[in-house]
């Protein structure tokens, strides 16, 4: 699971008001090549909520990938580094393993080979 994915997921229980971001807890996480494509960085980071990505981030224990508060958009046609940076943490990052945990009701989302398992319970629906 990228982490773009991670940022895009949220608790559906049913009731649940409070379900983003899900807590990330990873057990095996691997890097990815991925092909940089600047174009695509620049027209997603709008809509990115950047607490959350660094929180999945440091999760991981890439403290020192992403600065804690949200650079302005100009750097996305300055700053080369950065751009870099936020490219390898948002589709190189890759959790295999682990699970997506709801901040409201604590119930964990198994990631297996990948894959986050969202589906709800009976009584979740």
């Amino acid at each position: 699971m990228r982490l773009l994915t991670h940022n895009m997921l949220a608790c559906n229980i049913k009731g649940v008001t409070n379900g983003y971001p899900l807590r990330l807890e990873a057990e095996k996480w691997v890097e990815k090549e991925v092909d940089f494509n600047a174009d695509f960085l620049r027209g997603v980071f709008p809509k990115i909520e950047w607490p959350a990505l660094v929180g999945a981030v440091r999760a991981l224990g890439c403290h020192d990938l992403l600065p804690q508060d949200a650079p302005n958009p100009s750097a996305l046609d300055s700053d080369d580094d950065f751009l870099h940076r936020f490219h390898r943490a948002l589709l190189q990052l890759h959790v295999e393993e682990g699970a997506l945990v709801c901040p409201e009701t604590g119930r964990r989302f198994p990631i297996s080979k990948g894959i986050p398992n969202m589906l709800l319970h009976e009584d979740e629906v």
